[in-house]
């Protein structure tokens, strides 16, 4: 499956004008998040076990690496410039982290 395929086929959530995309790709699992104020994406391993890494977009270069999916919350709701609480996360994505 393409890179395109896999967003295609993404499970989603929507709240306060944010929306978020979770999909698997031959190499990562992917959420990203797009607003009316910008993106952010975050990033791990398929295997599920490595650092995530917070990108501006999926396939933009990373700009951090965290353990903890809170703290890459944070980082994603940074660069849309809203609370991390205001971000939607899909339940296939809620185990992201180590």
């Amino acid at each position: 499956m393409s890179d395109a395929d896999a967003a295609e086929d993404a499970d989603t959530a929507e709240a306060n004008g944010i929306t978020a995309r979770y999909y698997e790709t031959d190499e990562e699992r992917v959420l990203t998040f797009e607003s009316g104020t910008g993106s952010a994406a975050v990033a791990q391993n398929r295997e599920g076990y490595a650092m995530l890494k917070v990108r501006p977009t999926a396939d933009g270069d990373e700009l951090e690496r965290y353990y903890g999916f809170d703290m890459a919350l944070d980082h994603a709701a940074e660069l849309l410039g809203v609370s991390p609480t205001d971000l939607p996360v899909p339940e296939s994505a809620a185990d992201m982290g180590m």
